[in-house]
């Protein structure tokens, strides 16, 4: 049987010219037709044509056998896979632990020890205000006694009061009364001008003992401290440690700090150190703006670097729901500075267990290496003093696997992206520009690999979203949280079938006859052009993370130039498949590396991102665009091999018994497994709540537990445990209340419209909240004016909903612009420390049309984090029967709502 790559019309049109022109006419024709392809470096090839050429001929008929690519493909993925692995696990790449002058990770984790014994840290809290703090005061005095004489250090305690809007969680204001910061300043003997901050908050989420958030970085920069403070080696410039008491507060102690702080002003560049999970490697998540040297410090001195510009346009996109005390000093403070974090184990973060012994000494060590060194750098700078007159771009940096940072100006990525572009256009346009008698069928094939290829990928992309919902629908959402291999063996799984499938029909019906070698061209040649133009989008909209195109480029393409001649010439034999895959090394080892950093931060986000986002569909969106990138290149062996049926066979068998099993409930979600717990968390809120009317009468009056899953799952997994918790007592929304009448604790309302609502009895606090109308006065320019004064816990929220012909034009919180929260509502947070007076403040209703019902409704809910208010009876009761594999946080609050 001839193999022929010609259309049918073309076939059609050259059968009827040759019974016309006789048999004698074809030798030439073919001939003629071997020699075109053989001047244009290989076009579509008859399998066994005796005009085909020799090379040609033998590269044509030879095809891979399917499972030993298969199976060298899936090993060469796991061996990427194992080292990523370990470079990862390797936390230090040398031990200084104990040397002169070198951070001891011992004396760092003795602080941390030290620190979260005392419990959870909430602002306001004894256990904040006056433990830590005094505990903070002791060390450092220690230190002082300990230090050089070349040296000077300064303590000062902090008290600041203040209030700022942001637009973080859909925008709220913030305000602040009599908060804890806790300040050194290390300097020369002589003084200094300038100086660096590092910046560690202690201070702890509610029912948390914050080990790594943020107890750790306190610990870290205490044994900095002390380190510094003995070193022989003189600064040029002040470092101020500022340990901050109310971060969790929504950043409120680091605003005090940088507006407020004589020593702010001195103030040019600063570290902060944050977490988003437990240990591991420190990741630089945040530089600048626009201030390359900082990066360049951090290259310079950092001696276990782990850093990405990737991680910092992700998480500046707002797609992650966090935000850290960077914001506050570049907004507020208009500093640059470098944003650091733990990442791994985000399953844990701000639960009961982020406690000292779960983040390694070595996680510790690395740490404070890298702190140390980069202060010290600052430190002894002179770019310090003069920073603003280094503000001059963005910059791309990323670190290659631990061992060392690449970094370099964003304009110079631009060009390297940009020749990695032109090198595409050239060796394309080298095939595509050719005249049309040479290039016909290749153009006509390029595009149609493209349209085959972006069909693969979509319909793939539909597949596992079918899936996803279909899960989600059953209540067997988050099946992959506790095991992250079914996420693989569902999603992953049927999105290389699908793919599989779309490129074998493709072989199969449309590229009848034609050479596999001349397919495996094509379709190398459609993924770089992918991923080119890809490259072209992401530098155009001036992605610095476009460099990891310009890597799915530039390598690819130098191995396609590379084994070229050995391809042509033995075909696809295992020489060619070994060299293919070494060309691809860096490639699918930096992307695999990626990937593992983005499933290590987005799978435990999804374990909290709320009732209202299919976790299953993001998970599986996600893992359908990394596999598509991964199989990008391997889409040519597709077309090499014989078959593809024991492939699709046994991916759709591992997708379909992995799909059973989900459906069966076989993958419990969740995890007690005191190694590595996996908890559900819920929010428990014992409250009593009151409702008043325009004449201050109570209209409504109840009391009851109000609980919130923060997860997809809701409490479908709560109620065979508990069966009082089910879906009969689901809270109801009080349309005409601000934020349906219950008291958030912060604006997430929009996030978890799920709740329940378990009644109870009424909860009596010792220190209740009190709420009043000062004054009511008409201004000059005819708005209303109310002035109100609010005494209670630590934590209290603030609500406004304005009535219909009313409008919010100015208050005495923030910047005196009232700033909306989701939905339209005002949202306040309100915190204070220790000995805080009555919150006074004023809001200004304009009334274009006066309503029966009045112009503006507030309210403000009391919550009791610490001490003895935050509990009763009643709560502990039911937080007792919740299981091991939860996360119960629990506390008491009060909710009062008036018509004015």
């Amino acid at each position: 049987m001839e193999w022929s790559s010609d259309s049918a019309a073309v076939r059609r049109h050259r059968g009827a010219a040759e019974r016309r022109e006789g048999p004698a006419a074809a030798p030439h024709r073919e001939r003629e037709a071997s020699a075109q392809e053989d001047a244009s470096g290989g076009g579509r090839t008859r399998k066994g044509s005796p005009e085909s050429g020799g090379a040609s001929r033998r590269g044509a008929g030879t095809a891979l056998s399917e499972a030993r690519t298969v199976l060298s493909l899936a090993l060469y993925l796991l061996a990427l896979r194992a080292l990523v692995q370990l470079s990862l696990q390797r936390l230090v790449l040398s031990r200084t632990s104990g040397f002169q002058g070198e951070f001891d990770a011992r004396q760092a984790r003795d602080y941390l020890e030290h620190i979260t014994a005392i419990g959870p840290r909430t602002t306001g809290s004894a256990e904040n205000e006056i433990l830590t703090v005094q505990y903070l005061l002791e060390q450092i005095k220690l230190i002082e006694r300990q230090s050089s004489s070349l040296h000077g250090i300064s303590v000062d305690i902090q008290r600041p009061t203040g209030s700022f809007s942001i637009d973080f969680l859909g925008g709220f204001t913030s305000y602040y009364d009599n908060i804890t910061n806790v300040v050194v300043k290390l300097e020369p003997r002589s003084g200094a001008q300038h100086a660096v901050l590092a910046n560690c908050h202690f201070d702890s989420v509610a029912n948390s003992p914050g080990a790594s958030d943020d107890a750790v970085s306190c610990a870290v920069m205490l044994e900095v401290l002390r380190r510094m403070s003995v070193s022989s080696e003189p600064l040029q410039h002040a470092v101020v440690f500022l340990f901050n008491g109310a971060e969790e507060n929504v950043l409120q102690a680091s605003h005090g700090f940088i507006t407020q702080h004589p020593w702010a002003s001195l103030i040019r560049a600063f570290i902060n150190l944050e977490a988003a999970g437990v240990g591991g490697k420190e990741l630089v998540f945040q530089t600048g703006p626009e201030n390359p040297w900082l990066v360049q410090a951090y290259v310079s001195a950092a001696k276990h670097p782990f850093a990405s510009v990737v991680a910092q346009e992700v998480f500046q996109s707002g797609i992650i729901p966090s935000d850290t005390d960077f914001r506050i000093y570049r907004d507020f403070g208009n500093i640059p500075g470098i944003d650091l974090a733990f990442i791994e184990n985000g399953y844990i973060y701000h639960t009961k267990y982020d406690t000292a012994d779960r983040i390694l000494i070595d996680s510790i060590q690395r740490a404070g290496d890298n702190i140390l060194a980069v202060l010290k750098y600052l430190a002894t700078s002179d770019m310090l003093a003069s920073s603003s007159e280094y503000r001059h771009g963005n910059v791309v940096f990323f670190d290659v696997f631990g061992l060392f940072v690449i970094a370099y100006p964003s304009r110079v990525g631009t060009i390297i992206n940009c020749m990695a572009v032109m090198a595409v256009v050239l060796y394309l346009g080298k095939k595509l520009l050719q005249p049309k008698h040479r290039n016909a069928d290749y153009t006509r094939d390029f595009l149609c690999g493209l349209a085959i290829t972006f069909i693969s990928w979509f319909t793939s992309l539909v597949t596992v979203l079918i899936i996803a919902v279909f899960v989600s629908l059953i209540g067997q959402s988050l099946s992959w949280y506790n095991h992250f291999y079914v996420a693989v063996c569902l999603y992953g799984t049927a999105t290389v079938a699908k793919i599989i499938l779309i490129h074998t029909l493709a072989k199969r019906f449309y590229y009848v006859n034609v050479s596999n070698q001349y397919l495996g061209e094509v379709f190398f040649d459609t993924s770089l052009f992918v991923h080119c133009a890809f490259l072209v989008v992401l530098t155009y909209q001036g992605f610095c993370s476009a460099f990891t195109s310009a890597i799915w480029v530039a390598f690819p393409l130098f191995t396609k130039l590379f084994v070229y001649k050995d391809f042509k010439k033995h075909g696809a034999q295992g020489r060619f498949i070994a060299l293919y895959l070494l060309g691809m090394f860096i490639p699918y080892l930096y992307g695999l590396y990626l990937i593992w950093a983005v499933f290590e931060m987005f799978t435990p986000i999804l374990g909290r991102s709320g009732s209202e986002i299919p976790p299953d569909v993001v998970l599986a969106s996600i893992l359908a665009v990394c596999v598509m990138i991964l199989s990008s290149y391997f889409i040519k062996f597709i077309y090499l091999v014989k078959s593809t049926k024991k492939t699709m066979l046994t991916l759709t068998l591992v997708c379909a018994v992995t799909l059973l099993l989900v459906c069966g409930g076989a993958f419990f979600p969740y995890s007690s497994n005191p190694a590595s717990p996996k908890p559900k968390r819920v929010f428990l809120q014992h409250m009593s709540r009151t409702f008043h009317n325009l004449e201050g009468n109570v209209v409504k009056k109840d009391s009851g537990i109000w609980i919130n899953g923060f997860d997809y799952t809701g409490m479908s997994h709560i109620t065979p445990h508990i069966p009082e918790i089910n879906d009969t007592i689901r809270a109801h929304c009080e349309e005409n209340a601000p934020l349906c009448g219950f008291p958030w604790y912060l604006p997430v309302h929009f996030l978890i419209r799920k709740n329940w609502y378990l009644p109870a009895p009424e909860v009596s606090p010792r220190n209740p909240a009190h709420f009043r109308l000062l004054s009511k006065e008409k201004t000059p320019w005819g708005s209303i004016k109310l002035t109100f004064e609010a005494t209670g816990p630590s934590h209290m929220s603030f609500y406004v909903r304005t009535h219909k012909g009313s409008t919010l034009s100015q208050w005495s919180l923030g910047n005196g612009i009232p700033v909306t929260s989701r939905g339209g509502d005002y949202f306040v947070f309100y915190s204070h420390g220790l000995q805080a007076s009555a919150w006074q403040f004023w809001i200004e209703v304009q009334v274009s049309e006066e309503q029966p019902e009045g112009m503006v409704t507030v309210a403000i809910a009391a919550h009791y984090l610490s001490g003895e208010d935050k509990r009763s009876s009643q709560l502990d009761a039911l937080k007792e029967k919740f299981p091991d594999w939860t996360f119960p946080s629990a506390w008491v609050c009060t909710y009062s709502l008036f018509v004015f």
